[in-house]
């Protein structure tokens, strides 16, 4: 027998390829016996059987009654066009419709394409099975299982690019949608206007029956020289805010920041009180949070749906007090810091007046006055004691004693005289700075 020369084929191989018009043939009875609703039907129950043992997310009932749909109609419309030479594109709208489910649902994208590689193996493994029962010949056995590979491969494929569109469309939807109605329900509560409040702690995904720290984020126009691209890769000044306050939560609340953008650089946030007392959060540490260019203003706690619009009110009215402020601008403000300088601050003329009259030589631009006026104000704060100003200025008692006393000459009446319009002065002055002076 004579050796075989090089790149002979050393197996059998067929006498000849069978004709693109056998393989047609072939093809189109075995798409008539499987297009049988039994048979359809037992195909599609035992590819969505594979998909789900791999992915159990979908196996809900409703998710499953979407993905059965889905999987019928890609097999009627794939086997409807297996005997052409040309693959018909469009996707069935029972595809579109699973594609939509499962972004309503809140999964991600990778589920979807989990779904279509796990069901091209599945769709693979049954047609090996299929052709190998019908026991065609070798030839034809062999172009019949490269024609489905192909045309499987390919019509996934062409899915999952397809589809992946339809996914977004919805998932981008969705996420509008949800926060449009968290906005709407926010501007329901704050208004003061009768809502449910289970629904609506539901539809925000926060507890309204609870103590609530209210928060106002925005950007100085400035931004201390930090730009920040709308369109940047980290989500620009809304995904900023939105980590700022996710931090500020993590440190005073108890659970995640209801958030809600107020514009294109700003945000109003809610977080659950972890203490419930009428106290502010430490100014120091939330300070130490907040990083350039973002600012913040924080209310009081307050209980419930009362306290969640009081304590918005308070952290808008510390952000009007911080804005209004010249000089260094403070990246967090505190409105039980503010308060006074709020409150006497709404009749501008009549605050001037106030300061002008309580002040009177103290209310020179000069760094002496300043550090004067800096000394009261502490000294006032902590009750008249001279200990405890020291210890709060970092000097020496008799510092303070004697600044006191040189205050006192320059007021001609003793402090404690008029303690409570100076102390309202003196906030004044220290939250809108030396412009606040005559």
């Amino acid at each position: 027998m004579a050796e075989p020369s090089v790149g002979q084929p050393l197996g059998p191989w067929p006498k000849q390829q069978p004709s693109n018009e056998v393989v047609r043939d072939w093809l189109a009875e075995y798409v008539y016996e499987t297009m049988r609703t039994e048979a359809l039907e037992s195909v599609v129950q035992r590819l969505d059987n594979a998909i789900i043992a791999k992915l159990p997310e979908l196996g809900d009932r409703d998710i499953r009654r979407d993905l059965a749909a889905s999987t019928r109609a890609h097999a009627r419309t794939m086997l409807a066009g297996i005997t052409s030479d040309t693959i018909d594109p469009t996707v069935p709208a029972e595809a579109h419709a699973f594609a939509r489910t499962v972004a309503r649902r809140g999964f991600e994208l990778r589920l979807l394409l989990r779904t279509y590689h796990v069901g091209l193996e599945a769709v693979l493994d049954y047609m090996a099975e299929a052709v190998d029962a019908r026991q065609p010949p070798s030839e034809i056995e062999r172009a019949v299982l490269l024609r489905l590979f192909d045309r499987s491969t390919k019509w996934i494929g062409n899915s999952v690019e397809t589809l992946t569109d339809t996914y977004m469309e919805e998932r981008e939807r969705v996420l509008r949608a949800a926060l449009n109605r968290r906005t709407e329900t926010v501007r329901a509560l704050l208004a003061g206007d009768e809502v449910d409040i289970e629904q609506a702690s539901l539809r925000l995904g926060y507890r309204l029956a609870q103590t609530h720290l209210a928060m106002v984020l925005w950007t100085d126009e400035s931004g201390d020289g930090a730009t920040i691209r709308a369109d940047s890769a980290d989500g620009g000044t809304i995904g900023l805010l939105d980590r700022v306050a996710s931090r500020l939560a993590a440190e005073f609340g108890s659970g995640a920041a209801l958030t809600v953008a107020s514009g294109a650089s700003g945000m109003w946030a809610w977080i659950e009180s972890g203490t419930g007392r009428p106290i502010g959060p430490d100014v120091q540490k939330a300070t130490a949070l907040v990083e350039a260019p973002v600012r913040v203003a924080f209310g009081m706690p307050g209980e419930r749906v009362d306290g969640f619009r009081r304590s918005h009110r308070e952290a808008m009215a510390a952000r009007q007090v911080a804005e209004r402020g010249a000089g260094e601008r403070a990246r967090v403000t505190v409105y039980g810091d503010v308060e006074i300088a709020y409150l006497a601050g709404a009749d501008e003329s009549a605050m001037r007046g106030l300061i002008e009259r309580e002040l009177g030589a103290l209310a020179g631009t000069d760094a002496g006055s300043a550090r004067l006026r800096e000394t009261l104000h502490a000294y006032l704060r902590c009750q008249r004691s001279p200990e405890a100003t020291a210890r709060l200025l970092g000097v020496h008692k008799n510092t303070v004693r004697y600044r006191i006393q040189r205050i006192e000459e320059l007021l001609g009446h003793p402090v404690g005289q008029r303690a409570l319009p100076l102390e309202i002065a003196l906030a004044c002055v220290a939250a809108y700075g030396a412009t606040a002076l005559p």
